[in-house]
């Protein structure tokens, strides 16, 4: 697979790792920071939600309107996302308990189907296992977008998408925190 990429379908490296075009002048986009999911929108501060507030449902939804939870999107036969609307990012969070959704703008470029699949694979998984804050590590993020980005369109199954998104958690290994406070081997 791909080697030096910078992005996975929304997801693109910017200042932060973001969901959505944090290019454009009165964007949208979702930062992936350490501390959390931080929400940008014009005319407004932003929101943080912190990892440890997600719990489960996280999923992309594409529109305008982030009541059509169930609009997985049109895609074209080249096997991109049709349209030009950004997306929402939904997540069940926790204390209190909440749907919440944070909205995001498209690039220019399109999305690939397998990509932004994959990403929503990588996502649910980390929430899942309860390790969202590996998000938060630039580096970590950019070895399993190098992995999980590329390859072809085939095989769009559940196990399948499971299966690459196991396989990019084993390449990018630990976040460089869990690195740093692992204990050392034993001697022998």
């Amino acid at each position: 697979m791909a080697v030096d990429v910078t992005s996975l379908g929304p997801l693109e490296r910017a200042e932060h790792w973001a969901v959505g075009d944090a290019t454009r002048a009165g964007g949208r986009w979702v930062e992936f920071r350490p501390d959390g999911l931080f929400q940008r929108e014009p005319d407004v501060d932003g929101r943080l939600v912190p990892w440890s507030r997600i719990m489960s449902g996280i999923h992309i939804t594409w529109g305008k309107h982030s009541w059509s939870t169930n609009d997985k999107g049109l895609y074209t036969p080249k096997g991109t996302i049709a349209g030009r609307n950004g997306g929402w990012m939904h997540m069940t969070l926790r204390h209190p308990y909440e749907n919440d959704r944070m909205r995001f703008d498209r690039h220019a470029r399109p999305y690939r189907a397998v990509d932004a699949l994959r990403l929503e694979y990588l996502l649910r998984h980390l929430v899942d296992e309860g390790t969202p804050h590996l998000l938060g590590d630039p580096d970590w993020v950019g070895r399993a977008v190098a992995y999980l980005a590329g390859g072809t369109n085939l095989w769009l199954t559940a196990p399948s998408l499971r299966r690459v998104t196991a396989e990019a958690l084993a390449v990018a290994g630990p976040a460089a925190s869990d690195r740093s406070t692992a204990k050392p081997p034993p001697a022998s």
